[in-house]
């Protein structure tokens, strides 16, 4: 049997017979009740009862102090980043690692991207590294950190929580501290992950969450910022809903902003969705146990699991293919595509795409052998409440 057969093997034995996508949201809970609640009583636009729960749920979910919902992942970083302190022509670190959001964030606030490496137990921002980075390339003018290389002021760092395995955040806070930069953490995929008991998001100024349609909760499309700062949450609200002073009839907007608010009709799907994401991560974590013991002993390909004191949501399963196969890779997403079994590799590093190529890098040796070895295998969580 071929390496990639084998892997197919595997996965097959985990999800059983039929076509397994990567990640389908389920939508068996209150989604219509509530959907349908707007529909009947006409409140389906940026206002309504469904909007207000679920930022009040959100923020008690996440323990965060104050959640506020847009149109979606993308516009939620490009507000965090305006409101953590980003300015036109400073750079901002982002693993070279991540879904092109959470560079584009940083080019809508007219700033750069500067990539930096990840490591191998978290697939995040690797704290050391950028530490040793810094100290390299960073200088010290008036109290803020700038590139001695560039002369552009570096301002933030946007740690993301890879297929929601939480980042080292304790390591990386100290080092954004010594370093003198903000922190705002793009949470997109891990909704329901904590470290150290403590949920995602809470690290630094504020953080940002997306509930597109492949995420563990989705609101068809939709995102949020969270934070534990209520100026800063006041001013989110403020700039993502046009600038528009409050009165029952009057249209007065103070400042140049955006229409980025969350309509009532995907709250509504957020609400019924949030009430069940424990069962969602419950199934998630059994379908770990499964896949890990289908690749126990195998020597070709690992699970990624979570690190100690850590509770990842495993939004995506990933397998980590060994160092000697990585040459195997496009032939493992051939077999298992052909096969019905949606897999995919992991994104093009954003240092090498086209619009990008030209940013600021630090040495990215962990992120480039990464992105040569890891494959997503069928992640849906009713791959495993639907068989129980």
């Amino acid at each position: 049997m071929s390496f990639s057969d084998s892997i197919v093997e595997r996965i097959r034995h985990v999800v059983g017979g039929g076509r397994a996508m990567l990640h389908e949201p389920l939508l068996k809970g209150n989604e219509l009740a509530y959907v349908t609640e707007c529909i009947q009583t006409g409140w389906v636009s940026s206002v309504g009862a469904f909007v207000d729960r679920f930022e009040r749920d959100l923020a008690a979910y996440t323990g965060a102090a104050h959640a506020v919902v847009v149109s979606n992942g993308t516009s939620a970083l490009q507000i965090a980043l305006h409101l953590a302190g980003v300015r036109q022509d400073d750079e901002v670190l982002v693993p070279a690692l991540s879904f092109v959001a959470t560079a584009n964030a940083v080019r809508h606030n007219g700033a750069w991207p500067h990539f930096v490496d990840s490591e191998t137990r978290t697939l995040g921002i690797d704290p050391g590294a950028l530490d040793k980075h810094l100290d390299e390339i960073g200088e010290r003018r008036c109290g803020e950190l700038f590139n001695r290389l560039t002369g552009r002021r570096i301002s933030v760092v946007v740690p993301m929580h890879t297929f929601g395995h939480p980042v080292d955040m304790a390591a990386l806070s100290e080092v954004a501290a010594r370093h003198g930069l903000a922190v705002v953490e793009d949470a997109a995929e891990s909704l329901g992950s904590f470290a150290d008991g403590r949920h995602t998001g809470n690290a630094g100024v504020c953080a940002t969450l997306s509930f597109n349609g492949n995420k563990i909760v989705t609101t068809g499309g939709g995102g949020a910022i969270i934070t534990n700062d209520p100026e800063l949450a006041r001013r989110a609200k403020h700039l993502t809903t046009t600038a528009k002073q409050p009165h029952p009839w009057a249209f007065f907007h103070d400042e140049v902003a955006y229409n980025f608010r969350l309509p009532n009709l995907n709250a509504a799907m957020g609400c019924a969705q949030l009430e069940r994401i424990e069962a969602f991560i419950d199934a998630k974590r059994e379908l770990t146990q499964r896949y890990r013991q289908a690749f126990d002993g195998f020597a070709g390909a690992s699970l990624f699991l979570e690190r100690p004191d850590t509770r990842a949501n495993y939004w995506l399963q990933t397998l980590i293919l060994a160092e000697d196969r990585s040459e195997s890779r496009d032939e493992v997403l051939q077999a298992a595509n052909a096969a019905g079994l949606m897999t995919r590799p992991v994104w093009e590093l954003l240092n090498t795409l086209p619009m990008y190529r030209d940013c600021p890098a630090a040495q990215l040796p962990v992120a480039r052998d990464l992105a040569r070895r890891i494959i997503n295998i069928p992640s849906s969580p009713q791959l495993i409440l639907e068989s129980l």
